[in-house]
């Protein structure tokens, strides 16, 4: 074991982020749910305000875990054209994924968000931060479509990670960083003494408490001036 849990791992992994410490441009983004908790202790001790991207991995059917695109957070649809290409499939059959997988997305905006709309990501840096990196599709799928809401750079931040997804993500974004790669990996879960499920009711409390902080920093701010 390395972390005690997510809270402990976010604490580890902040400490490997302090060069974007106390930088207005700097936006904290999770991968619901895992990642919450993760996210919310960098984002407090970045000074940062922290938001969830959500993310569905379209997969391809019958081969769920290889993914042909994604849709996320802002109506953001991507399509791998490789995959697509060489799979042979059909615009319909992305169609139908993308359907299914956009109810479950609009639920956990629903539930995470209420009415408040996605974050501004335009020309910002992003921190997009995940509980672990194993085969790294949902992060690879997360990170090519936030590219297309035009940020600054896009740095992925996880506590630990299998070597070699690391090093290959590493070619598809700004910055990587992975605090832990060990060998043999096995699974990310095994890093942890408790993995325990993150809950919708957690991640809600999460980022109630990051927007707080977000407005308490802002008034002690405006009364420095």
């Amino acid at each position: 074991m390395i972390f005690r849990d997510r809270t402990d791992a976010g604490q580890k992994l902040a400490a490997r982020l302090a060069k974007y410490a106390h930088r207005s441009d700097v936006l904290v983004l999770a991968l619901p749910r895992g990642g919450v908790p993760v996210a919310y202790e960098v984002a407090e001790q970045l000074g940062a305000p922290l938001d969830v991207f959500l993310v569905r991995k379209l997969g391809v059917p019958g081969y769920e875990e290889l993914a042909m695109g994604a849709i996320a957070s802002g109506g953001v649809r991507f399509v791998n054209d490789d995959v697509v290409r060489q799979l042979a499939i059909p615009g319909e059959v992305i169609d139908a994924v993308a359907a299914e997988e956009r109810r479950e997305l609009e639920r956990r905006e629903r539930a995470y968000r209420n009415d408040r709309p996605p974050p501004d990501v335009k020309g910002r840096t992003v921190i997009l931060i995940d509980d672990g990196l194993a085969t790294g599709s949902t992060m690879r799928a997360a990170a090519a479509a936030l590219r297309k809401l035009g940020p600054e750079r896009i740095v992925v931040a996880v506590p630990v990670s299998a070597p070699e997804t690391c090093d290959e993500i590493r070619e598809e974004v700004d910055e990587v960083v992975c605090a832990v790669t060990p060998e043999p990996f096995r699974g990310v879960g095994l890093w942890y003494k408790d993995f325990s499920q993150t809950t919708d009711e957690e991640v809600r409390e999460l980022l109630e408490r990051a927007r707080q902080s977000v407005a308490q920093r802002a008034i002690g701010q405006a009364a420095r001036k």
